[in-house]
């Protein structure tokens, strides 16, 4: 009997984006009879990293150092920095585990592991998992063996970055598994013990509660009858600071980090998001209508830039231009992506680079 298949999952917890595709992935391998590993990497280059990185990627400076790493010198230099960090922790956790296959989920160490690849002391083939429409610099590289994406649009970006001969695959699987599933409006609200009639506006922060929440929330509360699901994320501060401005609002609830975004993107009209990435992919198989609004920092303004120029997200930058995408979003049908559901799994597409 072949040994199973093992499948090495590199992330980094900076928000949901990047941890959760990789949870997924791992659970769907093993699934398939494979044994999965999932390390966060950033966490193993140690506490001052660590909190440089996720400082700089959250805080005010993140908008002047998103700048800088997509100028030639910032590009030097990071990947300078990542190889001096990032290549012994990369090593350990490739000879702790021997994995048939390597897969990223966040972009920021690819530099280093495709240098591992290319050297010869990582063998096994790398994958990137691309859960960002734009902005992937750091995701494409030719050194990697396949480029998985959730938007198709993303891969003339992917070529141009990793060259002509790199493998570009779209799946699923990245989102939970509920969104493969066909969700009913009526049913969902339901489930959620929200009001049959009406309009439902979602207003998400992602996982880290980011961006003009409070704002978007009143903007929202505009439209007659309508009711506001606040999302956010793990920003417990937010959350209580939230619920007491809101108390006297009957049509408002305002929850933490949730995992029935299938159900709830499935419940709503409209979703307002300040950090693109897969909750706008999940609310286009839900065909809920997309409005980004309220942070617009670093590489979310180059998403909102493709957003609108592919036509898949409106964009608004003020209150008075999120009030006019509102009413534009709730005068326009519903149009679930059912295609997007019938992806080839990432799990099998990568699972099917062993032995090759």
């Amino acid at each position: 009997m072949s040994p199973a298949p093992r499948v090495l999952v590199t992330t980094a917890a900076i928000g949901a984006g990047h941890d959760l595709p990789a949870e997924l992935l791992a659970a769907a391998v093993r699934e398939r009879g494979g044994e999965a590993r999932v390390v966060d990497l950033l966490a193993e280059t140690g506490r001052v990293v660590h909190s440089l990185v996720t400082s700089s990627a959250s805080g005010p400076g993140f908008d002047a150092s998103y700048w800088l790493t997509q100028r030639r010198a910032g590009v030097a230099l990071l990947e300078w920095f990542t190889w001096t960090v990032g290549r012994r922790p990369a090593l350990r956790m490739v000879d702790a585990f021997a994995p048939d296959v390597v897969v990223s989920t966040y972009p920021g160490f690819n530099p280093t592991l495709a240098r591992l690849h290319r050297e010869g002391t990582m063998p096994a083939p790398l994958v990137s998992a691309i859960t960002d429409l734009a902005a992937l610099r750091y995701w494409a590289e030719p050194d990697i063996a396949l480029h998985l994406i959730t938007h198709a649009e993303s891969a003339l970006e992917v070529r141009a970055r990793a060259g002509p001969e790199t493998s570009i695959v779209q799946v699923s699987g990245f989102s939970d598994p509920a969104f493969l599933e066909p969700a009913e409006t009526g049913e969902a609200r339901a489930a959620l013990a929200l009001p049959g009639s009406g309009s439902v506006c979602v207003v998400s922060g992602g996982g880290w509660g980011v961006g003009d929440l409070e704002g978007a929330v009143r903007v929202a509360l505009e439209v007659p009858g309508m009711t506001v699901v606040c999302l956010c994320g793990t920003n417990d501060e937010l959350r209580a600071r939230l619920a007491d401005v809101f108390a006297g609002s009957p049509g408002v609830q305002v929850w933490g980090f949730t995992d029935r975004m299938s159900d709830l993107l499935a419940a709503a009209d409209v979703l307002v998001h300040s950090t693109a990435g897969l909750t706008v992919l999940e609310a286009q198989i839900r065909g809920t209508r997309v409005i980004s609004y309220g942070w617009g920092r670093g590489h979310i303004r180059a998403n909102n830039r493709a957003y609108e120029r592919l036509g898949l997200a409106a964009v608004a930058r003020s209150p008075h231009e999120l009030r006019q995408a509102l009413r534009a979003a709730l005068a326009s049908p519903r149009a679930p992506d059912d295609a997007l559901r019938t992806l080839p799994a990432a799990a099998d597409v990568v699972l099917g680079l062993v032995g090759r």
